[in-house]
């Protein structure tokens, strides 16, 4: 079965870069779709505190027969629990609900600057690392600033940076910022929304070139572009299609033509909340 290439973190450890995503996903059904994704020969699962199915995540883990060596985990701390001491008792509740001793990666959700709690969140993040309950730590949905005084206050870089990224929205500025502090980039919503990139003539031509569907061009761009991407879908041929993406080979010509699909520039193109403004629990 083909396997997903790894990248390797400032840490040392590695992460499938190919990964599958549960947002919006009820408690009991991604305990099917994630036996599916595994099935399929996803080794890498993304979740968080605030999707609702850590539960049914660890169910799928506890019957799919994989050891805990073989897969890779990701959960993610929510904007109420932040704090040096709510942030470790979150902690051990999503352990809990995951049924797992020591977690691949842990994050933190959102920035959240008006709260003003991430640096001490990012702490308890570092003494989880030190007591080897979490073998790496990062962030998601932060600033370039927001990473910068992480980096300033405590000394440890974020392993990875979870945000916003697709060809409408290529987050170029974040992604050197990242890659000139040993930050991985993760992708979420990869695809975009509501079909429209998918559908785009740029993409389309690109598929047919290489007898691809739209969805696994969108995601060889992920790769080739050096981001670990983790798509979404709770369709069993699409989980099967997604993961098939691994076999598509872009050459230079169709990064760059994806790369031009970028509307940053025109104030256009993000989908999510401004982590730089955003306030919600």
């Amino acid at each position: 079965m083909t396997s997903s290439p790894t990248l390797t973190f400032n840490d040392g450890n590695t992460i499938p870069q190919l990964g599958y995503g549960v947002w919006q996903v009820e408690d009991d059904v991604a305990e099917k779709v994630v036996r599916q994704a595994f099935e399929a020969g996803f080794r890498h699962i993304d979740t968080a505190k605030i999707y609702g199915n850590e539960a049914g995540v660890g169910r799928a883990i506890a019957s799919s027969g994989l050891s805990p060596e073989q897969i890779f985990i990701t959960t993610k701390l929510w904007n109420a629990d932040q704090g040096y001491e709510s942030t470790l008792a979150a902690f051990e509740e999503s352990m809990d609900r995951l049924g797992l001793e020591t977690l691949d990666l842990y994050l933190i959700h959102w920035m959240q600057p008006k709260q003003d709690k991430y640096v001490d969140t990012w702490k308890a993040l570092i003494e989880l690392q030190k007591r080897g309950r979490v073998k790496s730590i990062g962030v998601s949905n932060f600033t370039a600033e927001g990473l910068q005084r992480l980096i300033d206050e405590t000394g440890v870089v974020p392993a990875i940076h979870q945000i916003e990224l697709h060809p409408y929205f290529s987050q170029r500025e974040l992604r050197e910022f990242g890659a000139a502090n040993g930050i991985l980039t993760q992708a979420w919503s990869p695809l975009g929304q509501g079909g429209e990139l998918l559908q785009d003539t740029t993409v389309a031509s690109i598929a047919a070139k290489h007898q691809a569907t739209a969805a696994q061009v969108v995601i060889a761009w992920h790769l080739a572009i050096g981001n670990v991407v983790i798509p979404k879908s709770v369709t069993e041929s699409r989980i099967k299609e997604n993961f098939a993406a691994l076999e598509v080979s872009l050459d230079a010509q169709d990064v760059e033509a994806i790369n031009g699909l970028d509307r940053t520039a025109s104030g256009e193109g993000r989908i999510g909340p401004d982590p730089a403004v955003s306030d919600f629990a």
